[in-house]
């Protein structure tokens, strides 16, 4: 199925995963709405929506830049009237924000559990209730959720439960959703990687340059996401797929040149 012309809303869509999504998915003539709360940049993270647009934009096709944050539903209902009036209805639906802590029970503060639910499984959740009446009015509708396979092994749980549930949560939605609205021919899948991806989050959060290393580009779920997105209608609906075995559907095994250090060890992705 083409792209070419269909709309696509993503969520934390100014860097990392998100931008990398919206660049491919331009590059097929998708319109692209980046959907993030950063209109100014951070030196640590780098990049703003206006930014990510702008990228967009120079690969031909059109871009909205919107800021919103996705805990606030009027923020993000704002979004979604925006999109439609530049773009006239929304295809796709890409949910990338998310907020991560990994510390255990005595070492998450209550504001931090807050907010990764907030965000994570709540923010999610009205994204969807409001894309929901342009998504049905799509003849390719389709969300995608960045979020894992759900493995009840204690060992993803024990050490960072909060962070894990909601994530878990953000899945069980997705397979939820997959259900409620396949009369209305939207399919709903997830997508999360094998290894460790080189973002902000990860050099700044999680293990630093060494483990950006040690990482594949966010290239790999790029390219995962569009043949996911590019599939009619119900071809895939109710699934938790991981990046490659996706592209191994596709034919494609030799994944060496997403590898951010060419030949390096690859840190296998939590929950995996």
């Amino acid at each position: 199925m083409s792209l070419q012309g269909k709309t696509v809303f993503i969520t934390g869509g100014s860097r990392g995963i998100g931008k990398a999504m919206a660049l491919k998915l331009a590059g097929e003539g998708a319109n692209i709405v980046i959907a993030a709360k950063s209109g100014q940049e951070d030196p640590r993270l780098g990049g703003t929506i206006f930014s990510a647009a702008a990228e967009v934009e120079a690969l031909g096709v059109k871009a909205l830049a919107v800021q919103v944050d996705i805990r606030d539903e009027a923020q993000i209902a704002n979004a979604m009237q925006q999109a439609v009036e530049k773009f006239g209805g929304i295809d796709i639906l890409i949910n990338n924000a998310s907020a991560i802590q990994l510390t255990d029970t005595a070492n998450t503060p209550s504001k931090r559990f807050d907010l990764m639910h907030s965000i994570n499984v709540r923010g999610t959740f009205l994204v969807v209730q409001h894309a929901l009446p342009y998504l049905k009015k799509s003849s390719h509708a389709h969300i995608l959720t960045l979020s894992p396979p759900i493995n009840l092994a204690p060992k993803w749980l024990g050490p960072h439960v909060a962070y894990t549930i909601s994530k878990y949560d953000m899945s069980m939605m997705t397979l939820g959703w997959a259900e409620e609205f396949k009369d209305d021919q939207i399919a709903c899948n997830s997508l999360w990687p094998r290894t460790t991806i080189d973002t902000a989050a990860v050099r700044n959060l999680l293990g630093g340059q060494m483990l950006a290393n040690m990482s594949r580009t966010p290239a790999i779920i790029a390219d995962a996401a569009l043949y996911i997105l590019r599939k009619e209608k119900l071809e895939y609906t109710g699934k938790t797929f991981i990046d490659e075995e996706i592209l191994a559907a596709e034919g494609i095994t030799d994944l060496a040149h997403y590898s951010v250090v060419p030949g390096a060890k690859l840190f296998y992705d939590l929950f995996l």
